[in-house]
């Protein structure tokens, strides 16, 4: 039998409670001030809130900013998998109704109380009694505990007064805690955007080199042409042939208008791989094209060509295709000795399409295959450019579904290469005009 008022035991029984609940409170106190993360204290609190009424359950609600709503934060005896998902609104229920009427709500049987609110695939009806805590900071409701047990339990006016001095504690608590991870969540996001913006005005500030390199190959032909005309005894250029190089140097430079709406998107904050697609194109109209817009970078370099030309449809974006293939031309002429060969190939292996770029050069030592598609790295065989070209190929590359990678030639030296997956016959219809064939003869020059 329990003690009455004038029983003299009632007050040493009392005062060992008082002890072990302060001395819970205590080390409660300190391993909640020492969790190293939000997900840590969450558990501490429903773990420890266990242990110390006990009870099978312990649950914490947190009152969402628009105050309208309450979503589970932590619990221990039901699925964790709920955790952010399962939402009361703010008088639902007994979780909401105390954080209504900012009081403590006890109920010895669940099912037979129609406070209660059945959350289905969350709440397990072999728990049955309930006890709903507020918790305060400052003048406001910042949550709800709740413990649920599976016996039908009147908790009593010590345990009731326990769970509140629990809740008060709790609510700066989780409340400054919610507040640190939400500004390190902040800080993350503007920090990966920071990266985001800083790697994308690298790579298209880059990228604007190429049609650059183009433009001015164009314009030395127009000047070469320019200065035959000025001279009387050498031939009349053919206006057809100047007209062409007319026509490329205008197409560059409209390429250099996107690239600068590519700029304007990186500073909105847009990924590099914004906006790809993944659909069918001609992979050897886009390689054949490319080789005759670098025409004039490509002019004093024999191009040999072998593989597949025809019939070639792969998956991926062709604009940023292209502009892949472009940078590793581009690359090959800067690097191939003078007067020295630069070979391009198509053909077909595992389930791609995969094309390659190399030159008579010695190439790159298979050690640095890998270091050089690292942001701003310089090799000794490499030193010249950015470092950034072969990173951000490697990025468009990945984030199209193809690859991009170094490999031995066969001849003593290294050659790049590009791949997409193959078009399957189920994307047929999707792959537009039939495929062309490349010329064989190559760009003039």
């Amino acid at each position: 039998m329990m003690a009455g008022p004038s029983d003299p035991t009632a007050a040493p029984f009392d005062t060992e409670r008082k002890l072990r609940e302060l001395s819970f409170l205590h080390e409660f106190s300190k391993l909640l001030t020492t969790a190293r993360n939000w997900d840590e204290l969450m558990r501490t609190i429903v773990d420890r809130t266990t242990d110390a009424l006990g009870v099978e359950v312990c649950s914490v609600y947190l009152v969402e900013r628009d105050a309208a709503r309450l979503r589970l934060a932590a619990t221990n005896g039901l699925d964790r998998d709920q955790i952010g998902i399962v939402t009361l609104a703010v008088g639902e229920g007994l979780t909401g109704s105390a954080a209504q009427i900012g009081q403590p709500i006890a109920s010895p049987d669940v099912r037979a109380d129609p406070r209660f609110k059945w959350v289905p695939g969350f709440d397990q009806s072999q728990f049955v009694s309930m006890l709903s805590v507020p918790m305060p900071w400052n003048d406001s409701i910042i949550g709800v505990i709740n413990v649920q047990a599976t016996e039908t339990r009147s908790f009593s006016p010590e345990e009731v007064e326990f769970l509140v001095t629990i809740g008060a504690l709790l609510g700066g608590i989780v409340e400054k805690g919610r507040l640190q991870a939400e500004a390190e969540e902040q800080l993350e996001t503007l920090t990966a955007l920071d990266g985001a913006r800083a790697e994308l005005l690298a790579v298209v500030t880059h990228e604007l080199r190429t049609p650059l390199a183009v433009v001015r190959a164009y314009l030395d032909l127009l000047a070469d042409a320019a200065v035959d005309a000025a001279n009387s005894s050498a031939p009349a250029p053919d206006p057809t042939l100047v007209e062409g190089w007319r026509g490329q140097a205008i197409g560059q430079v409209t390429r250099l208008d996107r690239l600068v709406d590519s700029i304007l998107a990186s500073v909105r904050g847009e990924g590099l791989a914004a906006g790809l697609a993944r659909v069918p194109f001609d992979i050897a109209r886009a390689v054949n094209d490319t080789i005759n817009e670098m025409a004039p970078l490509l002019r004093e370099h024999p191009l040999r060509r072998t593989g597949v030309w025809d019939a070639l449809f792969g998956l991926g974006d062709e604009g940023r295709f292209r502009q892949v293939l472009e940078h590793l031309l581009e690359n090959e002429v800067k690097y191939s000795p003078e007067g020295g060969s630069v070979s391009v190939g198509t053909f077909r292996a595992g389930g791609e399409i995969q094309v390659y770029v190399t030159d008579d050069g010695p190439g790159i030592p298979e050690p640095e295959w890998e270091s050089v598609f690292e942001a701003y790295v310089r090799t000794a065989h490499r030193p010249r450019g950015s470092g950034i070209g072969l990173y951000a190929a490697r990025r468009l590359m990945d984030a199209m579904g193809g690859r991009v990678w170094l490999e031995s030639n066969g001849y003593g030296g290294s050659r790049f290469v590009v791949a997409v997956p193959e078009m399957r016959h189920t994307d047929a219809t999707s792959a537009g005009p039939e495929a062309g064939v490349m010329s064989e003869t190559g760009p003039e020059g």
